[in-house]
C-alpha cells in the first residue's frame, strides 16, 4: 500500500489529520535539476582558491520560483558541516539609497549603526573579522531602484569586497539584476549567470509533479503527471514552482480532510485558484470595492 510514496513519507499516513496537514503545508526542498546545479555552482565558489578579482554568481528568474530556497538551503547546509561560517545571506532591504543597502548587510552580520559613513566602516571591520567567502544578496533588485550614483556605489562595493576581502557576491533577483550587471562589460565579466526560469510544460514538469506527489502523505496515488490534471496545475501555476507547490499542497490538504486520500482535477478546480497574472482582474477583487 502507498507504494507511490517515499519511504520517509509513508509513516506519516499513521498520523492524525492535523499533523498530516501540517506536514503537507511545511516548506519542502524539491531537488530538481536547476536547483541541484545551482547548489553545485555555489559549492564551487565556496571551494575556489583565493583571488584578487573574484567572480560572483547571479541567480535570476521570476518571483515565486524557488531562488531564495536554493540559497537558504545551501547556506544552512554549509552551517551544518563547517567549522567556521563562510556563507552569509543578506536580505536586501526595500528602499533606495546606500543607507538601506548597508543596513541590510549590517543586519545579516549582526552589526548596527545609523550613520552611512560609520556603517561602511563597520561593514569593513566585520568582513575583516568574519572572513566570509560568499555573501548572498537576496532580492538584490531592491538595491537597484535608487539614484544612479547610489546604484553605482552599490556596484563599486561588490567590486571592492572581492579585491579587498576575497568575497564572491551572489545576487538573487528578477531580470533587473541581469540588466544592471550587464550594462557595462567590466561588471559583466565579474558575474556568471544561473537562470531559474519558469517551468515549461514537458517531461521535466511532469517529473516534478511525480516528485511532489511522492512527498505528500496521501494513501492513494493521485497521478498528478497524467493529463488533464497536470495541464490544469500548469495553467494555474503559470510555471512558477512556488505556485505549483501551493496549489498541490492546498489540494492535498483538502484530500486529507475529506478522506478521499487523493487529488483529482475536480479538487483542483474547487480551490478556485486564481493565477498570479489574473489576480488584479479577479472577480473577488470587485467584491472588495
Amino acid at each position: 500500500m502507498a507504494d507511490h510514496l517515499l519511504d520517509n513519507v509513508r509513516p506519516h499516513l499513521d498520523h492524525g489529520t492535523a499533523e498530516r496537514i501540517a506536514y503537507i503545508q511545511a516548506p519542502r526542498w524539491i531537488g530538481h535539476e536547476v536547483a541541484v546545479t545551482a547548489h553545485a555552482r555555489l559549492a564551487e565558489l565556496l571551494s575556489r582558491p583565493p583571488s584578487l578579482r573574484t567572480r560572483g554568481l547571479m541567480l535570476v528568474g521570476p518571483y515565486a520560483n524557488g531562488k531564495t530556497m536554493i540559497a537558504e538551503r545551501f547556506a544552512v547546509g554549509h552551517l551544518k558541516t563547517a567549522e567556521q561560517q563562510r556563507v552569509w545571506v543578506v536580505q536586501t532591504r526595500e528602499g533606495a539609497g546606500l543607507a538601506h543597502f548597508y543596513g541590510s548587510i549590517l543586519q545579516a552580520l549582526r552589526g548596527a549603526s545609523r550613520d552611512v559613513g560609520r556603517k561602511a566602516e563597520q561593514i569593513d571591520h566585520l568582513l575583516d573579522r568574519l572572513k566570509p567567502r560568499i555573501l548572498i544578496f537576496d532580492e538584490f533588485h531592491n538595491a537597484l531602484r535608487g539614484r544612479a550614483r547610489d546604484v553605482e556605489a552599490v556596484l563599486a562595493f561588490l567590486r571592492r569586497i572581492g579585491r579587498q576581502f576575497d568575497i564572491s557576491p551572489v545576487l538573487i533577483g528578477e531580470v533587473a539584476v541581469y540588466d544592471f550587471i550587464n550594462q557595462t562589460a567590466e561588471m559583466a565579466t565579474r558575474f556568471d549567470l544561473h537562470a531559474v526560469p519558469r517551468w515549461q510544460y514537458g517531461e521535466e514538469f511532469l517529473a516534478l509533479l511525480d516528485s511532489l506527489e511522492s512527498a505528500l502523505p496521501l494513501a492513494r496515488a493521485s497521478d498528478l503527471s497524467d493529463e488533464p490534471l497536470a495541464r490544469t496545475i500548469f495553467q494555474l501555476s503559470e510555471g512558477l514552482i512556488g505556485e505549483i507547490v501551493a496549489i498541490v499542497s492546498a489540494a492535498a490538504a483538502v484530500a486529507v480532510r475529506s478522506g478521499e486520500e487523493r487529488i483529482t482535477k475536480s479538487d483542483i478546480e474547487a480551490l478556485h485558484y486564481v493565477p498570479v497574472t489574473k489576480r488584479r482582474r479577479a472577480r473577488v477583487r470587485d467584491d472588495l470595492l
